[in-house]
């Protein structure tokens, strides 16, 4: 067994290695044919051409993506500038000047066509060969790593997870140093991103400052200072470079996909398959994303099979992922039918009532409408009533995409969970935040739609928009909340940042029936349930209270009863004090005159 867990560990490290060096393995040149099919636009196309000849760009070999687009990057300024002096000296007949000059807003879209179609040499010649020999190699590795697991005795063992250079954590510098690079890093791009507009990245720093300040100041009224968790006194030096590894993968996916052509070009045979088109940066997204929910949800049901609920749950996340998020919205495509993601809910997802999304399902005819009308019942209807009878669990444990890949893939983490009390102030300021930032950005793009006001209160509805899909809808969910799980644990977005989790948590705190009911008799102070809970809840000060876990963050995954060595804590939905329950801490009492509730 240990033999094939270390062939598997190596193949997959050779898999990564793979992966990472094919971005370098291409070339790139320009050729009519390629810019043909990058630009649709006649006249962008026809002055491009004729730029680029005059130039020597086309035809050119350029050694490196990098290369190539900043050679691109010229050929474009040049084109903008050729088409705006001719517009001057007059349009073509019955063609408005936006369909004749280049915008700005169209660069990045040319920039990576371009490259995409440019690309020439082994692995644009040989995409299946390259994606089994890295994709699948991996999966191979990884599966070879973990089957063997199957055959140990099942249960809990804790294998020295703060003590291993993966599992261990960062010390409270090294997190401080990751995260505030971060936040300024992104910050300072968001200027670049709003197009040298500093108003809404200074606006988020202040809020920032402001929600610091708040939080040091209720502590000081408390007169003690909540002790850190989860910093340990050694960095593990494979998560920091894993978490900078994700980092940059999801910043190259989200702002600059010309330099993943390599990855995006392997995907296209699959994508072909599936949509009957080419690959984009998010079908090889969408790809990697449910090969690493299926590998690693494999992984899960072997560490927990000695729980029915956990194995249940983990199969619940990997169907959904597979049908709801991936292969559902391929198909649909591929019949050229609407295609969203029917599990997706506003406001995670947040451009579900964005002009363009109305538009095109009422455009769509009945499926269409049926998909807008399905939206609106899951976000008035679905989810106060079922998390009123199960708690935010039903969603945030068993259907969602984000807690699915937290759960799978950022499982070796969840330990790394700051269970402080500092933490659990600044996430009920920032994900709170985050939860009014969405309805007003909704509320003012309806407005939009329904009245043709583009400004609301001197605020463009449409620069709001872009600033939240910048600053929460990519650099939070993506950046911050995959890439940290070697960080800060694998649920940093559904913690911090995720707006339907402060949603949902808000009717789970005051209207739900769930609760983790303890038995505080019976607990033995092991810690297993608060070093195992994702969200950064104390569950073990809770069970030794005999106090029902009642908290707006908990997803109720029940890893915390399944670690438990005494059976004290319990997943249950009952509607004995469902009103009154946060008024007072409250406990469950079992004796033989029956069950009844304690102040």
């Amino acid at each position: 067994m240990d033999f094939l867990q270390k062939a598997g560990l190596g193949l997959f490290i050779i898999a990564l290695l793979l992966f990472t060096a094919t971005l370098g393995l291409d070339s790139y040149r320009l050729s009519e044919k390629s810019l043909a099919d990058a630009v649709g636009n006649q006249y962008h196309r026809e002055e491009m051409t004729s730029i680029a000849q005059k130039t020597g760009m086309l035809e050119k070999t350029y050694g490196s993506s990098f290369q190539f687009t900043n050679a691109f990057k010229g050929l474009l300024e040049a084109t903008q500038a050729s088409l705006d002096q001719k517009a001057k000296e007059g349009l073509p007949e019955g063609v408005n000047k936006w369909e004749y000059k280049m915008g700005s807003w169209l660069f990045k879209d040319y920039t990576f066509k371009a490259t995409r179609k440019s690309s020439t040499g082994p692995v644009s010649d040989n995409p299946l060969l390259f994606f089994f020999l890295t994709v699948g190699l991996g999966i191979l590795g990884g599966l070879l790593y973990i089957l063997p697991k199957f055959f140990a005795l099942p249960g809990i063992k804790h294998n020295h997870i703060y003590h291993d250079a993966m599992t261990r954590g960062l010390r409270w510098g090294w997190r401080g140093l990751f995260l505030g690079a971060a936040v300024a890093g992104l910050l300072l791009y968001g200027v670049h991103y709003m197009n040298d507009e500093y108003f809404w990245p200074a606006l988020t720093a202040l809020m920032a400052l402001l929600i610091t300040t708040l939080v040091f100041f209720y502590q000081k009224q408390a007169k003690r200072t909540p002790p850190r968790s989860a910093s340990p006194t050694v960095t593990g030096w494979l998560g920091m470079l894993t978490g900078a590894y994700l980092i940059g993968f999801y910043i190259l996916l989200y702002w600059a996909p010309q330099h993943i052509t390599g990855w995006i070009v392997m995907a296209g045979p699959i994508s072909r398959a599936l949509n009957g088109g080419e690959a984009s940066q998010w079908f090889l997204y969408g790809l990697l994303y449910t090969l690493a929910i299926l590998v690693m949800g494999i992984r899960m049901l072997t560490k927990y099979r000695h729980n029915r609920y956990q194995i249940a749950r983990t199969f619940s996340v990997m169907f959904f992922q597979v049908a709801f998020a991936f292969l559902i919205p391929e198909i649909l495509v591929r019949l050229n039918l609407p295609s969203m993601d029917l599990k997706n809910i506003w406001p995670l997802n947040y451009t579900f009532f964005f002009d363009w999304n109305i538009n095109k399902l009422i455009d769509s005819g009945a499926l269409g409408i049926f998909m807008l009308v399905w939206g609106i019942v899951l976000v008035i209807v679905a989810v106060p009533v079922i998390t009123y009878f199960f708690g935010k669990r039903w969603y945030c444990s068993w259907v969602c995409g984000c807690g699915g890949l937290a759960e799978t893939l950022g499982d070796p983490y969840r330990q790394l969970s700051d269970k402080s009390l500092r933490a659990w102030q600044y996430e009920r300021w920032i994900i709170h935040g985050v939860l009014v930032f969405a309805v007003v950005m909704t509320a003012m793009t309806l407005y939009t739609y329904f009245s043709g006001e583009k400004t609301v209160l001197s605020f463009n509805s449409n620069t709001v928009r872009t600033w939240y899909g910048f600053i929460i809808g990519s650099a939070f969910a993506g950046v911050v909340g995959t890439g940290f799980y070697p960080l800060m644990g694998n649920r940093v977005w559904c913690r911090f940042g995720c707006p339907l989790a402060a949603y949902l948590g808000l009717v789970q705190r005051f209207q739900s029936r769930f609760r983790i009911t303890t038995n505080g008799g019976q607990c033995i102070s092991c810690g297993n349930c608060s070093t195992y809970c994702e969200m950064g809840i104390d569950v073990r000060a809770y069970a030794q209270r005999g106090q029902d876990v009642v908290r707006a963050s908990c997803v109720g995954c029940g890893v915390c009863a399944a670690v438990c060595p005494r059976g004290v804590l319990r997943l249950e939905n009952s509607s004995m004090d469902v009103h009154a329950r946060t008024d007072a801490v409250r406990a469950i009492h079992v004796s033989k005159e029956g069950v009844k509730l304690a102040d």
